[in-house]
């Protein structure tokens, strides 16, 4: 039997590549499928493995470039992979690289783009629920799947430290979410579309502008100011999942992560709820 056609490579390759200017940070986000066709035919035919090289460091492989790399533009940046790839090892005939990216847009505050604080493009959907009868109504509108994130100006720390805590304290790290929010409006406002898009923004400053001790921190104090800032709400309730962003440890390689190339994981994910009102 002949084998007529074989590749291999490593898929779902995620890395966020941040690029720090002093406060201005500009975030790169990718994954990655990196296929190899070459020299490798007997790791079928014959179980020989001694031209194979290990998917993991493929992925090894794409982290590298992306710390010397961090402000490449994703075309630039998957030309310097294969090109690592094809001039490490001489049995690779063909490099095939497939990268989806997640655009991040900076996200403007007061009129000005804001330093680190950034939205996802093609973000989110709108919410609105009714529930009526003869005695009266309750009217709520929101969003669903809002995601956005700060690269800095966020910690976690003096948590709780027991025999389980492997999870050290930070005070510098990526804040990220996909939220689910939802407004009892006590009356409905004169303009729903204009109101509906203050709470967004006065929750996104909140956010962006002050530190957060922990998403509950940010959370609490972004519900605060929506209630302060619309006189018509009753009451205003979040889900928050975090999106986490772990540093990847390049030692291994020689090189120092100082903050700028990250993991991006979708789960396990942390998942936090609160709802904000008004005091009686």
């Amino acid at each position: 039997m002949a084998l007529t056609a074989s590749r291999y490579g490593k898929e779902r390759v995620r890395v966020l590549r941040l690029a720090r200017d002093g406060e201005h940070h500009t975030p790169r986000e990718l994954t990655l499928s990196v296929m190899l066709t070459g020299r490798f035919e007997a790791a079928w035919t014959t179980g020989d493995n001694r031209a194979a090289i290990a998917t993991d460091s493929i992925r090894n492989i794409v982290n590298v470039t992306a710390a010397q790399n961090l402000t490449l533009d994703a075309e630039a940046f998957v030309a310097a992979v294969a090109q690592v790839l094809l001039e490490t090892y001489p049995q690779i005939e063909a490099v095939a690289i497939e990268a989806e990216e997640i655009r991040w847009l900076r996200h403007a505050i007061a009129g000005a783009p804001h330093g680190h604080t950034f939205t996802r493009d093609g973000n989110g959907t709108g919410f609105v629920a009714l529930t009526a009868s003869r005695a009266g109504s309750t009217l709520r509108s929101g969003l669903r799947g809002y995601t956005f994130m700060k690269t800095t100006q966020s910690g976690w720390s003096d948590f709780v430290a027991d025999r389980y805590r492997t999870l050290p304290d930070t005070t510098d790290r990526i804040a990220a979410t996909s939220m689910d929010a939802t407004w009892t409006w006590a009356s409905p406002p004169p303009d729903c579309s204009e109101a509906n898009a203050r709470i967004l923004q006065t929750l996104l400053t909140v956010f962006g502008t002050t530190y957060s001790q922990g998403i509950q921190d940010s959370m609490y104090r972004m519900g605060e100011a929506a209630l302060d800032a619309v006189p018509e709400l009753a009451e205003i309730g979040f889900v928050m999942p975090n999106k986490h962003y772990l540093p990847i440890d390049l030692t291994s390689f020689g090189l120092d992560n100082a903050g700028t190339v990250f993991l991006p994981t979708d789960e396990p994910a942390g998942r936090i709820e609160a709802t904000i009102g008004r005091t009686a």
